[in-house]
C-alpha cells in the first residue's frame, strides 16, 4: 500500500473532476474558510505572535492552504508556511498556489524554534495499514501474495498477538481488524512537537470514533471504487482512520486532545450556515450550487458523519472551537 501510493501520488494530480477523487476544500470554499477561522481564533488566543509556523500535511493542490491563509490573514495571521509533501507532481501545483511555501518530505525537518499550527485533511487515510485476522491459533497478519500471476490476499504464518489492542485480544475467530504503525508514528511526532514547541493540530479524515472489525481498504479511480489489486500505483488506496488510536497516541506523547467531532457538527458549530447565507446574498444565481456544496460537507448521508475532526494541542494551550 505504501509503495503503491508513493508511485500514485508522485506521478499525477489525482484531485478534482478530471482526477480520481475530490476532497472537501475542492468541494467548497466554505470548508477552507472555516478552517481558516479556526486557525485565526487559536492564533489570537495564543497571543497573536509573529513567531508561528503553519504546517499542512498532504496539502493536495494547495486549495485548503490558500483559503485558510486568506481568511486567517484578515486577522493579521502571517506565518511561515510549510508543506509536508513527497509528490514532486503535486509540489509543482502547490508552489503555484502558495509561492512562499517551504517543502518537507516528512515531519523530521520541520523547524523546532516556534509553535506549530498543523492541518492534516485526508492525509492519514492514505497511510499503509496492516490487517490482522484472528484464527484458532491466535492473530495473524493478512498479507499480499500471488495466485498464479495475480496479486491476492494470503494468510501470514507469524503470530501477531503482541500488536493487537488489549480489548481485541479475545475477539471471536475470523475477526479482522486494521492497524497503522505509520499513522501512530506520525501522530506521536505531532504530539511530541506540540508538547515541546506549543501549538495545535487539526486532523480531518474519515473513519469511526472507535476501532471496528472488518476491512475498510479500498481503491479509487475515476471517482469509482475498483479492485485494489487491479492496477497498483494507478489508483488511490485508502482505509478508515483509527481515531481511537490517534487520541491515545497523542495523549501518551504529551499532547492534549481538544475533542473528536463529526465533520458536519463541527462545521455547524463554526457557523457554516451563516457563511452559506452570505454567499447566497452575494451571488444569488449560485444559491443552489452553494446549498449543494454545504449539504455535501455537512449532511449525515454525505460527509457529515463519516468524516471526523480531531483537535490536539500542547499542554495548557487554548482549546479550539467546534468540540462542544
Amino acid at each position: 500500500m505504501g509503495e503503491s501510493n508513493a508511485r500514485y501520488y508522485d506521478s499525477r494530480d489525482p484531485l478534482g473532476d478530471e482526477g480520481d477523487f475530490i476532497t472537501a476544500p475542492e468541494i467548497s470554499q466554505m470548508f477552507g474558510e472555516l478552517v481558516g477561522l479556526w486557525i485565526a481564533d487559536i492564533w489570537v488566543k495564543m497571543g497573536a505572535s509573529d513567531n508561528i509556523h503553519y504546517v499542512e500535511l498532504g496539502p493536495g493542490r494547495g486549495t485548503l492552504a490558500t483559503d485558510v491563509l486568506k481568511t486567517a490573514g484578515k486577522y493579521g495571521f502571517d506565518p511561515h508556511i510549510h508543506f509536508v509533501e513527497g509528490s514532486l507532481a503535486l509540489r509543482k501545483v502547490q508552489r503555484q498556489a502558495v509561492p512562499a511555501v517551504r517543502f518537507h518530505n516528512d515531519l523530521s525537518t520541520l523547524p523546532e524554534d516556534r509553535p506549530l499550527l498543523i492541518v492534516a485533511n485526508e492525509f492519514f487515510d492514505a497511510l499503509p495499514i496492516h490487517q490482522l485476522v484472528r484464527s484458532a491459533s491466535g492473530w495473524h497478519e493478512r498479507l499480499v501474495g500471488l495466485e498464479g500471476d495475480a496479486l491476492a490476499f494470503v494468510a501470514g504464518d507469524k503470530p501477531m498477538d503482541s500488536i493487537v489492542p488489549t480489548s481485541w485480544k479475545s475477539a471471536s475467530q475470523g475477526s479482522m481488524i486494521e492497524t497503522s504503525p505509520a499513522a501512530a508514528t506520525i501522530m506521536a511526532e505531532i504530539a511530541q512537537r506540540l508538547a515541546n514547541q506549543g501549538g495545535a493540530a487539526l486532523i480531518i479524515d474519515y473513519g469511526p470514533s472507535e476501532l471496528r472489525a472488518g476491512s475498510t481498504l479500498q481503491a479509487l479511480k475515476d471517482h469509482k471504487k475498483v479492485d485494489p489489486f487491479e492496477a497498483p500505483g494507478e489508483a488511490d488506496l485508502t482505509a478508515h482512520v483509527d481515531f481511537e488510536m490517534l487520541q491515545e497516541v497523542a495523549e501518551k506523547n504529551g499532547a492534549e486532545v481538544m475533542g473528536l467531532q463529526m465533520q458536519g457538527e463541527w462545521l455547524r458549530q463554526l457557523h457554516i450556515d451563516t457563511r452559506l447565507e452570505a454567499l447566497k446574498r452575494k451571488s444569488p444565481k449560485m444559491s443552489d450550487q452553494f446549498q449543494r456544496q454545504r449539504d455535501r460537507l455537512v449532511e449525515d448521508d454525505q460527509m457529515g458523519v463519516l468524516f471526523k475532526v480531531l483537535g490536539v494541542c500542547g499542554r495548557r494551550w487554548p482549546r479550539g472551537e467546534g468540540f462542544d
